[in-house]
């Protein structure tokens, strides 16, 4: 996208722009259009083609713009419990949240970061986003694992849960959201407690 271009003349009337069609690139995508064009978030929003082309030069700088977990910070909230489990169990469960809700978003974004390309390692689910939601979850056990321990937590968890285990729970084990959402809670706390008990992940050899 053309930072450049946003960032002189006129800043706050094209921040509006840049939102008005991202949030049309969204709204086309929670309505069933899987990939939308720069053109068709163009049409949607009223804005013109070439207009929208000055800040997305292409669809997929228009996707990764629109995906739902760009502008995360934290999963917790300040009425989250300080304990590991509380923070953990709130963390697990607005990250399953997001995914359920965005779940069109999330599919694309999967096929794009999936996608044979040199673009692909800037893309949202490159960036492990998620990981570092967990290793905040998990901080009270900083001083007894150190950041490596928290983090192969982290990693373990997220390669259980998310889009990816979505997609193989309800289109290949054929379970329903809800079912799937249970198995991908379930499985997040076992891990948890199974590193309570014993320890973190072992260390990778590579």
């Amino acid at each position: 996208m053309s930072r450049a271009y946003e960032a002189s003349g006129r800043v706050r009337q094209k921040e509006r722009t840049r939102a008005a069609l991202v949030a049309a690139a969204r709204d086309l995508i929670a309505g069933g259009v899987p990939a939308p064009t720069v053109g068709a978030a163009a049409a949607a929003a009223d804005i013109s083609r070439t207009t929208a082309y000055r800040y997305f030069p292409d669809q997929r700088s228009l996707l990764v713009a629109a995906h739902p977990e760009i502008d995360i910070v934290s999963l917790l909230d300040r009425d989250t419990a300080p304990d590991v489990e509380s923070r953990f169990r709130a963390a697990v469960g607005a990250f399953t949240d997001l995914v359920v809700r965005t779940e069109d978003q999330q599919r694309t974004m999967l096929r794009l970061s999936l996608a044979a390309s040199d673009q692909a390692p800037a893309l949202p689910l490159r960036q492990g986003r998620a990981i570092g939601w967990f290793a905040e979850a998990l901080s009270p056990l900083r001083e007894e694992w150190g950041e490596e321990g928290i983090l192969r937590l982290a990693v373990a968890v997220r390669s259980a849960i998310g889009i990816e285990a979505l997609i193989w729970l309800t289109d290949v084990g054929g379970l329903s959201v809800p079912a799937a959402v249970e198995v991908m809670h379930w499985t997040a706390a076992s891990l948890l407690q199974q590193a309570l008990a014993t320890g973190p992940p072992p260390r990778s050899r590579g």
